[in-house]
């Protein structure tokens, strides 16, 4: 926001808080879709990556923002991509509490955050030094603007059908 229209911290509050007003619906929104079509009779399976796929495919306009643009179109597409991670994230919460038994859910929840902490690390690590190599913003966005449409095709290469899962020996 600074580099591409000048604003300084004092500047700033008034995009931020669209984008986080954006980002709390969407967060809403992504729950209440996958629970309206389970509503409509689509299996737990079909909804919730439905819905996944939704918020992913409204994650791809970030990749406009490197480029540079006005203000309030750069806040809305932020605000947007915002909004489809926090959909997407509720669905994926959940899929936890679909495939495992409750005492196990927050174990899985907790391994799946690590998992996300450990991958904000390394993909820091890549854009610094893709910036460094390529002076553009170009390749980070894109990453951003396809990674949950990989995320929905490796969700369901591993869970073709969001079953509960089943351990040997456990009853």
């Amino acid at each position: 926001m600074q580099t591409q229209h000048g604003l300084n911290l004092t500047q700033v509050g008034w995009p931020l808080v669209a984008i986080y007003l954006l980002s709390d619906v969407g967060s809403i929104a992504g729950g209440w879709l996958s629970s309206l079509l389970i509503a409509r009779g689509l299996s737990v399976n079909v909804s919730r990556k439905l819905a996944m796929t939704a918020c992913a495919l409204c994650v791809i306009p970030i990749v406009r923002v490197y480029q540079g643009m006005a203000l309030w179109p750069t806040v809305l597409i932020i605000g947007l991509a915002a909004a489809a991670h926090q959909g997407f994230s509720a669905n994926l919460f959940t899929t936890a509490s679909d495939m495992f038994p409750g005492n196990a859910v927050a174990s899985v929840a907790g391994l799946g955050g690590m998992a996300g902490g450990i991958g904000g690390m390394l993909i820091a690590k890549i854009v610094g030094y893709v910036l460094q190599q390529t002076q553009s913003y170009l390749i980070p966005f894109l990453i951003c603007g396809f990674a949950y449409l990989i995320a929905v095709l490796v969700l369901h290469a591993l869970a073709p059908r969001l079953r509960p899962a089943e351990f040997p020996g456990a009853r």
